[in-house]
């Protein structure tokens, strides 16, 4: 079925992207903020998640908590998410509370409330949430966290996301207005509305609610690109919760702006190494040698089509203590050197297309994961399309470009992290 996208741009730089789909009974709005992990100052490691936080902490009309009851009262779902390059707001709800849903969201993104108390609150809710997904648990931070340093050499590219204590901790409320002054910019956002609705009622309505956010002076969006590594790099991380050793090997992704076809070529290569048991990786290195326990493979660092350039095509495995990490990276370049050599078969391909494309449709039927693909698509490359011709797209990827993909991470540099486990036998974890 056609997917209808209507554009606009509003007088203070807001650019707006609607969808209609009479199919649905329910309406979503998304926020899309052009400001990830990847922008945040030196010094400040962890501070675009932090003020994610900070924008569900009330706002100068409304209360701390009067956002949640609001769509939690009308039966809606809501949250926010921090990635490399944006950062992202959404709730979906009965399409008869479309206005509800902008007023909400228009509040915020015009003035959330910054207080002393809020900021200090919300890094100690983040440090705790370091606690339990990085900290003290297994394989925390891999290898999202951990093969960065070892792949990019910058700041944006290599920092951990997440954050450092001691940086969290000395953030300040005027740190926090600087940011939002800085990024929060109408221009530098996008709003999405997807779902059951009538496109000019809904434009009137947008306007109504965000067009009276002051403009300010949107700021330049960075490059982050760097030279590619031209050998292989590598880098021992201990874990004391880590039952087994694991590894993790990180390649730069072709940029998915200006060769996208590349870029899905490297994005099935991936599904044709470790998706179901037929997989390349799966059956060698699990089935066969029993080299590993598990092994996964895949297109972008917080996945396919989720950031600009320069991104990583990650191959991850879990291995028994007693087998070295090398024969594991020899049974993996022996793998893609066959595929450089000869390239999947059409029918292996066809399998992993149509796992792809299944999973592409189920994820699209629902109105919220549709709402965000399209307008994260909108805002990294321009085309909110992109999220509509994947299927298409991925259909069209011919065995040669998966075999140029190989054969492309083969004769690059990469970034091999290994992680050790320091837990002493008998230790209880």
């Amino acid at each position: 079925m056609p997917v209808e996208l209507h554009r606009t741009t509003l007088a203070n730089g807001l650019r707006v992207l609607i969808v209609p789909d009479p199919a649905t009974p329910v309406v979503g709005v998304a926020v899309h903020v052009d400001v990830g992990f990847r922008s945040e100052p030196e010094g400040r490691t962890g501070f675009a998640h932090l003020f994610e936080h900070l924008m569900f902490q009330g706002s100068e009309s409304l209360e701390k908590l009067a956002h949640f009851r609001h769509v939690q009262s009308s039966g809606g779902v809501f949250n926010g998410s921090t990635h490399q390059d944006y950062t992202d707001y959404f709730q979906v709800l009965p399409a008869a509370a479309l206005e509800r849903a902008l007023f909400l969201e228009a509040d915020r993104l015009r003035a959330p409330k910054l207080t002393v108390e809020n900021l200090r609150n919300q890094v100690d809710v983040v440090k705790e949430e370091i606690r339990l997904n990085v900290l003290n648990r297994p394989y925390g931070g891999f290898p999202w966290i951990l093969l960065p340093p070892v792949l990019y050499d910058t700041f944006p590219n290599a920092h951990n996301g997440y954050g450092d204590f001691s940086e969290l901790e000395q953030a300040s409320l005027e740190d926090a207005a600087s940011f939002f002054d800085t990024f929060y910019a109408p221009g530098n956002a996008q709003v999405t509305v997807a779902g059951y609705l009538d496109v000019d009622e809904t434009l009137k309505l947008v306007e109504k609610h965000f067009g009276d956010i002051p403009a300010r002076t949107t700021p330049p969006r960075p490059s982050f690109a760097e030279p590619a590594p031209g050998a292989e790099r590598r880098q021992v991380v201990p874990d004391a919760h880590a039952p087994l050793p694991a590894l993790a090997v990180g390649y730069r992704l072709p940029d998915p702006a200006t060769d996208l076809d590349g870029y899905l070529g490297h994005a099935l290569l991936g599904s044709v190494l470790s998706e179901g048991e037929a997989a390349r990786l799966e059956r060698r290195l699990v089935h066969a040698d029993g080299l590993v326990t598990d092994v996964s493979a895949g297109a972008g660092l917080m996945g396919p089509l989720d950031a600009r350039d320069p991104d990583t095509f990650t191959i991850t495995a879990v291995h028994p203590a007693d087998v070295d990490p090398d024969r594991v990276l020899g049974a993996i370049d022996d793998e893609l050197d066959k595929l450089a050599a000869n390239g999947p078969s059409t029918e292996e391909l066809a399998r992993q297309v149509a796992r792809w494309s299944a999973g592409l449709h189920q994820e699209n039927d629902r109105v919220m994961y549709r709402m965000l693909g399209l307008g994260a698509r909108e805002l990294l490359y321009g085309r909110a399309e992109i999220a509509v011709e994947l299927p298409e797209r991925l259909a069209a990827v011919t065995p040669a470009q998966v075999q140029a993909a190989a054969a492309s991470l083969r004769s690059a540099g990469r970034g091999v992290l290994l992680v050790e486990p320091t837990r002493k036998q008998g230790e209880d974890s």
